[in-house]
């Protein structure tokens, strides 16, 4: 039997919040496959997003561990797995976090910025990236001057100059509108299409629904088995 892409053993990720003690991730085991669209929905608050943070190696986990290609991110030192957000991980956000004071292509450049990509290849790539998302015309816009939908398209291109082996999705249409949903989840749907692996997150049954291959349901830390026939049985793995 071939060895998951990406798996999880055991993870769990614990804070303290004042004498409390709260498990947003409690004992998780899943598996990723290369080139699968998977979604991770539930309420807020359920944990979803922790465990995409743990995923992409922005959040230690309390304990358990995440295997990527067989070896586990925490034998990774820190070079090592800087190196694996920079170069294999994409990131997109709800909130979008652009830098006011940039354009859309300086933005979209700063993916680069700590990889060694010389600063006309930087422009390059960002420029490229930002014409493939449909923004040829926005690229010395700042994020002000932009709409939600572009915003967010902005923040995918920052995501993809990188050309990742995986798109992390934490509830990339939460700010937008019903048409701005459709077209992002549009969008991401061709991507994986094209071979882009994508895990999202998102409290949005119906959205899980239209764009991913297998959807897993967390429950205040903890994977539920789901009701919903549309889960597929509500297995992790």
């Amino acid at each position: 039997m071939d060895t998951p892409w990406i798996q999880t053993h055991d993870l769990c990720r614990y804070y303290r919040r004042g004498p409390q003690q709260v498990r947003a991730v409690d004992g998780v085991n899943l598996s990723i496959d290369r080139g699968e669209f998977l979604g991770i929905v539930g309420a807020s608050g359920s944990g979803k997003s922790t465990i995409l943070n743990l995923l992409a190696g922005l959040d230690s986990p309390t304990s358990g561990s995440i295997d990527f290609e067989g070896v586990p991110l925490g034998s990774l030192n820190r070079r090592q797995l800087a190196a694996y957000r920079a170069h294999r991980v994409g990131m997109i956000f709800q909130s979008f976090n652009l830098l006011g004071h940039h354009t859309a292509l300086g933005n979209v450049e700063l993916a680069l910025y700590f990889n060694d990509t010389p600063h006309r290849e930087r422009t390059r790539l960002a420029a490229e990236t930002l014409k493939r998302l449909g923004l040829g015309d926005r690229l010395d816009h700042r994020p002000g001057d932009l709409s939600g939908g572009e915003q967010q398209r902005v923040a995918i291109a920052r995501a993809l100059v990188k050309r990742p082996e995986i798109l992390f999705a934490d509830e990339p249409t939460g700010n937008l509108d019903h048409e701005n949903t459709r077209q992002i989840a549009e969008l991401l749907t061709d991507l994986n299409r094209q071979g882009l692996t994508v895990v999202m997150v998102t409290h949005d049954l119906d959205l899980a629904r239209q764009c991913t291959q297998r959807m897993i349901r967390m429950h205040y830390g903890r994977l539920a088995a789901p009701k919903d026939p549309a889960f597929g049985g509500g297995t992790a793995s």
